[in-house]
């Protein structure tokens, strides 16, 4: 009788605790979906609003976060993860003591990291506005953004805290609201100053991106909100006496040093983008006398229009694609190497199954897209937009495929292959841009890419020995179903009058219910998604 209650009991534990996962996958997943829907959207009145310096301002606004973004990431060092694992750890001990005095450390530490960062960056911004060839305009820009390096470090500790504790609802919440107050400040002082006030683009983008800072009081505050509701703020700031000794500054050692492949090798794409930056327009100057402006505006073509939606594919896919790696990591460390072979073929199969479809429908809709959040494009506009959509295939299949290598085990090989993948990036990045101009970045990334991407799967392949065959033939259906919902995008929007926002809404939905039955009826929905795939499939009545 005891035994079953003890049964009993257990099973109810598991249970709540694969509640709490999938409620916590819920927060974080529709907390990340929609601050990359409103990081997407906003830049259709942002844009309309700056007018005839629309290209420029973009330009200077996506070189300044380029650099930011590197700060935030150097500035943290994958410490928010090591919080949440050493929270969990000392929680599940029963020493929750220990937690609130590693955290009541770890934010002394971090604040002293963000006033670090924050002063370089403010103080180098001459430095870098010259290296990105950004002009003048682009000092005040980078200043800017220095106060959100300020908070973004001690703010990470609190959101590592939460996700510790497996509670990501204050997590989402305050990412969603960070995103959201940020969009408004962006876009209430873009119009009071283009509309109504001096009409001077460069202050109404520095105010823009102002509203990083602004964002992250707002993300703080919901944070600091939940924490009081927990009563856990007069525990951090006096926790009790701890079971254990912990020094914040040998964990943020030890961390560092876990971190840094990681890092380095998650933040390829964003290392590629400041190379163009800091490259494209001193090598323009030499193939002809283009002004600053003109050359903002070039690097708006390729690089910072496209990014406000290719960046949210390739972090959509490579989230889908990366469900599994903790999985991976955890058969391949058991010496299950089936199982690891099976999941390593699905998540890259779940990755072709979202992107393939899109990258073909946006690039055939790419006119009417970048109509919708721009103007209509010129045929280099419209070239170049078609090309970053392709590309970002390739790109989003770096992001799925280096990780992947690294929950093998093999991050000394993934440094490798990133040195290497780095290393092609420079070596043509010159000629590419001397040669083809507007294009040569973009060409020099994709060949680099493509390499990188190569060298990752063979060596996923010799170390999990995944069934090339099967995971093939499950790619090569998946790229039949997308030629299939090709056709009938095509067909629509030759039938549809010319009309943008029509034309993109109805062929791509019905190019998206195409491609749904297709993989219905060759049985996708229930190979990658399960029980809900044949949910799905039931409630569609196919």
């Amino acid at each position: 009788m005891e035994n079953a209650e003890f049964i009993e009991e257990e099973l109810s534990n598991a249970q709540s605790q694969q509640n709490k996962m999938l409620a916590g996958t819920f927060w974080m997943t529709a907390g990340d979906f929609l601050s990359k829907i409103l990081g997407a959207i906003y830049i259709i009145p942002w844009y309309a609003w700056m007018g005839s310096h629309a290209d420029q301002a973009n330009a200077v606004f996506s070189m300044g976060y380029n650099v930011y973004a590197l700060f935030l990431l150097i500035s943290t060092a994958g410490i928010p993860v090591a919080i949440s694992r050493e929270v969990a750890k000392y929680n599940a001990l029963g020493d929750t003591n220990m937690s609130y005095r590693l955290v009541r450390q770890m934010l002394v530490v971090m604040m002293g990291l963000g006033i670090v960062f924050a002063g370089i960056m403010y103080g180098l911004a001459p430095f870098f506005a010259a290296l990105s060839g950004g002009g003048k305009e682009l000092i005040p820009v980078m200043k800017s953004l220095s106060l959100a390096v300020l908070i973004f470090p001690a703010m990470s500790v609190i959101r590592g805290y939460f996700q510790g504790l497996s509670n990501m609802k204050p997590y989402a919440l305050s990412q969603l609201l960070e995103q959201f107050v940020r969009v408004i400040w962006m876009l209430l002082t873009a119009f009071m100053i283009m509309k109504i006030g001096s009409g001077n683009w460069v202050e109404a983008v520095t105010q823009s991106t102002t509203a990083a800072f602004i964002g992250m009081i707002a993300s703080t505050v919901v944070l600091v909100l939940a924490l009081m509701k927990q009563g856990d703020i007069k525990k951090i700031a006096l926790p009790g006496p701890s079971k254990q000794e912990i020094d914040a500054v040998k964990l943020l050692t030890q961390t560092l040093t876990q971190a840094i492949p990681f890092i380095v090798i998650g933040s390829a794409i964003q290392i590629f983008k400041l190379i163009d930056q800091s490259t494209f327009p001193h090598l323009m100057r030499l193939i002809a006398n283009y002004t600053d402006a003109q050359l903002m505006v070039f690097f708006s073509y390729f690089s910072a229009n496209t990014d406000k939606l290719t960046m949210v594919l390739i972090g959509v896919a490579t989230t889908l694609g990366g469900v599994s790696i903790p999985l991976v990591t955890s058969a391949y460390v058991k010496g299950k190497q089936k199982e690891t072979g099976q999941l390593i073929s699905y998540s890259l199969q779940l990755f072709a199954v979202f992107m393939l479809p899109v990258v073909v429908g946006m690039s055939i809709l790419a006119r009417e897209i970048y109509t919708i959040f721009y103007v209509a494009p010129s045929q280099l506009q419209l070239s170049l937009f078609v090309f970053a959509f392709l590309q970002s295939f390739l790109l989003a299949s770096y992001a799925l495929l280096s990780p992947m290598l690294q929950a093998l085990h093999h991050s000394r090989v993934a440094m490798k292959y990133f040195a290497l993948t780095l290393g092609l990036k420079l070596l043509l990045q010159v000629p590419a841009v001397l040669i083809y101009e507007a294009y040569g970045p973009m060409i020099a990334t994709t060949i680099a890419f493509a390499f990188g991407a190569y060298l990752f799967l063979r060596k996923i392949q010799r170390v999990s020995q995944f069934s090339i065959k099967v995971t093939f033939r499950g790619i090569l259906g998946i790229a039949v179903m997308t030629v299939f919902m090709a056709l009938v995008v095509s067909l629509v929007k030759w039938l549809l009058p010319h009309q943008v926002v029509l034309t993109t809404v109805v062929a791509g939905g019905l190019g998206f219910a195409a491609y749904l039955v297709m993989a219905a009826k060759l049985g996708y929905l229930e190979k990658l998604l399960g029980d809900k795939g044949l949910t799905l499939r039931h409630k569609l009545h196919i």
